[in-house]
């Protein structure tokens, strides 16, 4: 599975989903200006599953009824890779 890291969340979720075993490359931290609807649009044509915190991308998803990119929506009052991380891990091996 390929992830691409929203800008949203810390770099350190790229060693982390590494280490877990996550193939490369790891996409962290879009350009800052280039606008959700874009960033999704390549996520899908690359492949890409998006880990987020942003809201806007499942409200493109619902919108447009798309299929693709799948997006993996973090919701946490803590959301470094610290005190989350070996859940979501765990969550997305389950899913994948």
């Amino acid at each position: 599975m390929k992830l691409l890291i929203d800008m949203n969340l810390s770099p350190r979720w790229l060693d982390t989903l590494a280490d877990a075993g996550f193939q490369r490359p790891l996409v962290c931290c879009r350009k800052a200006s280039a606008p959700d609807l874009e960033i999704a649009d390549y996520a899908a044509a690359n492949g890409f599953v998006i880990l987020t915190n942003d809201l806007d991308f499942a409200a493109i998803l619902a919108i447009s009824n798309r299929k693709k990119p799948s997006v993996i929506q973090l919701r946490a009052h803590d959301l470094s890779p610290s005190a989350i991380g070996p859940i979501v891990v765990r969550a997305i091996w389950q899913l994948q």
